[in-house]
């Protein structure tokens, strides 16, 4: 079922891209010098294609990093849990070791008092 809708959407994207790409095929100069529009010192010539998705690769990039920085705080929230969670972990390991040996043969794993 899902490799039927993967191509129920991919292929109609695919085939846009595709038509998008052979219609937009012509050259357009891109300028990054805002300055001198007849001798750009930086301009590189490229198919309008290219450029469009050089932008929207672009933007992912750009967006990616930004919701990297965004979510700093709930990595380290979730690395400080890790940590609080291994330190109860080793706590109740030396609680365990500390009990009393006629406290460790009363309790059996069903009557509510088995840590």
């Amino acid at each position: 079922m899902r490799r039927i809708l993967r191509w129920a959407v991919g292929l109609p994207i695919v085939i846009i891209v595709i038509s998008f790409a052979v219609a937009n095929r012509r050259w357009v100069t891109l300028s990054l010098d805002p300055f001198s529009q007849e001798a750009p010192k930086l301009a590189m010539d490229m198919p309008l294609w290219l450029l469009f998705f050089l932008g929207i690769f672009v933007g992912l990039i750009i967006g990616w990093i930004g919701s990297w920085f965004a979510q700093a705080k709930h990595r380290k929230a979730a690395r400080d849990a890790r940590a609080e969670a291994a330190a109860m972990q080793a706590e109740l390991a030396e609680l365990r070791r500390q009990r009393p040996e006629s406290a460790r043969q009363d309790l059996t794993p069903f009557d509510g008092g088995f840590l």
